[in-house]
């Protein structure tokens, strides 16, 4: 019986190209990367996107006031029972706490966070461009009733806290002329404030302001 005659096999260089192999591992590389970015940007547009579904607009509970500038709402945050908030555009000075130094009015600003806010509803506002911070606390303008007054405008207005001239939001301009009119009538903590006393980035500011630097 004759044998049969066996199929070639097929040179690898039909089914991948010689330049795809000798580029394996860097092509590899690429795609991994480029996946990479994918999930990235889906990862940081999709809290975006439910962030303004679940917080804007809304009303909540206080629950607990960590500091002047930092507090929690009754609505859960992923593995956490409560949604944390960084108030945008402001910086209260530190109370001590998590290995932060105490700061000149850091107790005064969180008595005052207290006494306005604890066991009491907000309405929660966010802004359309950034709704999370450095670490991943959301961030939001803090109104006391629907339409009434912005707490983190009072923070500023009453000289409990800068306005926080590190990134740009909305209310940039209208917190930096708050700041501006508080530290000309030397109200709360703009009264006995140093360059030495006042946060590192803050004192840098005044120094580049001092230079001439825009």
């Amino acid at each position: 019986m004759p044998r049969k005659k066996r199929k070639p096999a097929v040179p690898d260089s039909i089914i991948v190209p010689s330049f795809v192999r000798r580029h394996a591992a860097g092509l590899v590389i690429v795609v991994v990367l480029a996946a990479g970015v994918i999930v990235d940007r889906v990862a940081y547009r999709a809290p975006q996107s439910n962030d303004q579904t679940r917080y804007h607009d809304q009303t909540f509970q206080v629950v607990h006031v960590v500091d002047g500038d930092t507090l929690d709402i009754d609505i859960p945050d992923g593995d956490r029972p409560v949604t944390r908030i960084r108030l945008w555009g402001v910086d209260t000075p530190e109370v001590g706490l998590h290995d932060t130094t105490l700061m000149h009015f850091g107790p005064e600003a969180s008595e005052f966070a207290k006494q306005t806010l604890a066991d009491r509803a907000v309405h929660v506002v966010l802004s359309p461009d950034r709704t999370r911070g450095k670490y991943g606390r959301l961030l939001a303008y803090v109104y006391l009733e629907h339409g009434g007054r912005m707490f983190n405008e009072m923070l500023i207005e009453e000289g409990y806290a800068y306005a926080d001239l590190r990134f740009k939001h909305h209310y940039y301009k209208q917190f930096k002329a708050m700041d501006k009119r508080a530290r000309t009538a030397g109200v709360g903590l703009w009264k006995d404030v140093t360059p030495e006393t006042m946060p590192g980035w803050k004192r840098r500011f005044e120094e580049e302001a001092s230079a001439g630097k825009p």
